[in-house]
């Protein structure tokens, strides 16, 4: 990272560290992806076993790597600031605090996975799909979350390109497992959807086993010298982290635990119906892949700004931001309404499932257009460390207009499930307003200071 005086070095500066984080978080999510794309092909309920698990194990991983993800603009800023010393205390009590994340996420998984499964209205094989597939993803826990602190201490340094290596390493290995393990090849037993459980967290130890190396080993990183002094635990350095984490953590937990929310919710639907919501769902969380990467690099940038106390810069930077992000929406909002078909065509081969992702993909665009502004906007407020005002828009609009708006039109009208998807439509539109706001409000403050 430096200090860039024009529009265009920003921008350039901008995709130097988007376009890596993208590349990343596209293959991050492909493990998914190919999880969920396998399972269908191996059958519906395979599908459904697995979207199930996944919308129980997602939003739980997403909210607790939220409070990991501190560490980027603690370290962005410290970068900014000229406080380098202070970085290696600061990602060893992160690794502590993620490991301690981890193990307490296995203990109450082992207490409430199996009633949580039982109250819930699903085929008997649904069901037994789904906890084995957990209790697989389960050994791939403290790696994923590991991996998330090293990978936010090497992507504040705005060295995106070598987190984004480091996933394309380890992705073919992931579809290799996946291959291997739900079909039955290479003689190993046929698992189904449980198998993708198994390719995944085996895919974790890999990532952070190869993170761990280019930390200690590559330049600049090594220079830091993260692993190679003891540092004993710090909790007044987890009070700092838990203070910007949690309100992170629980911004995005709202946002994803809504989707996942409304997938258990339509375990009252058949079979069918939940494969093409997952289906559905899945390819429009792997659009959202692009508006979340220009969050993070976001972050990164404006932190970096922030922290060298150059507003005006930070500015910039969001209009930058805001701005790429509608525009890709505004494409794969086209390519989805020409490729409609297609897309739905590469989760299944069974018509009636075909037919309704179909229908399910055309109401995704809507998401695009409202995550294109509100992601960016997160990712800019993260910059500037104001935390809890995105985690309070995160409840209402999500908890408080999306899912009862959603359940309202599922139940007392005729769109069904389909009035889920308008009820997250609604929530996600309310929250990039209100988040507008916010910035606005931050950056007027920010403005007025330096007058």
């Amino acid at each position: 990272m430096k200090q860039t005086y024009t529009i265009q070095e920003k921008i350039r500066q901008f995709l130097t560290v988007l376009l890596p984080i993208l590349i990343s978080q596209l293959a991050l999510f492909a493990m998914t992806f190919f999880d969920t794309i396998m399972s269908g092909h191996a059958s519906p309920t395979d599908l459904a076993g697995v979207a199930i698990g996944a919308s129980i194990w997602v939003p739980i991983q997403a909210g607790l790597s939220g409070i990991l993800m501190a560490v980027m603009p603690m370290v962005a800023q410290m970068i900014g600031a000229g406080k380098r010393e202070e970085v290696p205390f600061t990602v060893i009590q992160a690794v502590y605090l993620s490991a301690a994340i981890a193990v307490a996420v296995i203990l109450c998984g082992a207490l409430v996975l199996q009633p949580l499964l039982d109250m819930m209205k699903l085929e008997p094989a649904v069901r037994e799909i789904a906890h084995r597939f957990l209790l697989a993803l389960s050994i791939g826990f403290i790696p994923s979350f590991v991996y998330t602190v090293i990978r936010c201490f090497i992507d504040a340094l705005g060295m995106t390109r070598v987190t984004m290596l480091i996933t394309l390493v380890s992705l073919p290995i992931n579809i290799a497992l996946n291959y291997a393990l739900i079909f039955g090849h290479f003689g190993l037993p046929r698992l189904g959807g449980v198998g993708a459980g198994y390719a995944s967290a085996i895919t974790y130890w890999c990532i952070l086993l190869i993170s761990v190396w280019v930390v200690q080993r590559v330049h600049p990183f090594c220079e830091y010298g993260i692993f190679t002094r003891f540092y004993r635990l710090s909790w007044p350095a987890w009070k700092e982290l838990l203070r910007l984490g949690v309100p992170i953590g629980f911004s995005i937990f709202f946002e994803v635990s809504i989707f996942a929310a409304v997938t258990l919710l339509m375990s009252e639907f058949s079979t069918i119906t939940i494969a093409a919501h997952q289906a559905a769902m899945n390819f429009a969380s792997f659009l959202y892949m692009v508006p979340l990467s220009i969050s993070m690099a976001l972050t990164i940038v404006v932190g970096f700004e922030v922290g060298a106390g150059r507003h005006r810069d930070a500015r910039q930077y969001s209009f930058v931001g805001i701005t790429a992000a509608l525009v890709m929406a505004v494409l794969f909002a086209i390519g989805l309404l020409v490729c409609n078909k297609q897309v739905a065509g590469l989760y299944t081969s069974d018509p009636a499932v075909l037919e309704l992702t179909r229908q399910f993909l055309l109401y995704s665009i809507l998401f695009l257009l409202s995550d294109a502004i509100g992601a960016p906007i997160q990712g800019i407020l993260r910059g500037y460390k104001d935390v809890t005002v995105t985690f309070i828009a995160a409840l209402v609009s999500y908890w408080v207009i999306g899912l009862p708006v959603g359940y309202l039109l599922a139940k007392t009208t005729s769109l069904a499930a389909f009035g889920y998807w308008i009820g997250l439509i609604s929530g996600l539109a309310a929250g990039a307003v209100f988040l507008f706001g916010r910035l606005m409000a931050i950056q007027f403050r920010k403005k007025t200071q330096r007058i």
